[in-house]
């Protein structure tokens, strides 16, 4: 385990989303996530794990899994949902809001990429609209832009993509453009982001997933 980067603002999302969750119905708790195969409750779970699991259990998890490190997190994520209440899965996100540690493979931003994305996840289904800082996203813009396994790069090539809200812009091309947290949602994966942003790059962006 080590450091966690911008950790006041990870506590911040960690209290926010678990006040977000206390008034959620059974039906809720059990709707599908932006996560193909996942519930909204399977992805609370695995926020929930952040702090409290380690190189060699996930190691398992991944023999486990043959190989497939996806289908490592989501039978965790799923094997912990069934084995806590969302009562008791609310109260772990608020007793590790403050909790300086994160999984020693994964890098200092990766806590708040997660929150960040996940939390949307969760809320686009439901249709509850989250209220982001837009300096507390621009950072994972950077760290989702510039890491291999995403592939954001790869996907927006040939694209000029412009956050709104704050001063983050990267590539050339037919321009993309809205509020960073839609932005952060499609660079990582998920094609319900594009549905915050316009632009004359907006149709061919459409064509990457």
């Amino acid at each position: 385990m080590t450091r966690v980067e911008m950790l006041e603002d990870v506590a911040a999302e960690r209290l926010d989303l678990a006040d977000e969750l206390e008034d959620l119905t059974d039906d809720e708790w059990a709707t599908p996530s932006l996560c193909a195969g996942w519930t909204v409750r399977d992805v609370v779970a695995h926020l929930t794990m952040s702090t409290r699991t380690s190189v060699p259990r996930v190691a398992r998890a991944v023999l486990r899994a043959r190989g497939d490190v996806d289908r490592a997190f989501a039978d965790e994520a799923r094997e912990r949902a069934r084995s806590f209440t969302p009562a008791q899965l609310i109260a772990q996100l608020r007793e590790m809001a403050h909790v300086d540690r994160r999984l020693r493979i994964s890098g200092p931003l990766d806590p708040l990429n997660d929150l960040l994305v996940h939390r949307q996840d969760i809320a686009v289904p439901l249709g509850h609209p989250t209220d982001v800082p837009a300096a507390r996203v621009e950072p994972c813009l950077d760290h989702t832009w510039a890491a291999p396994f995403v592939g954001a790069a790869r996907r927006f090539a040939g694209l000029r993509l412009v956050a709104t809200d704050c001063a983050w812009t990267r590539g050339d091309g037919p321009e993309l453009r809205g509020p960073a947290s839609g932005m952060l949602l499609a660079l990582n994966g998920r094609v319900a982001g594009l549905d915050r942003l316009d632009g004359p790059g907006l149709e061919e962006a459409r064509t990457r997933y």
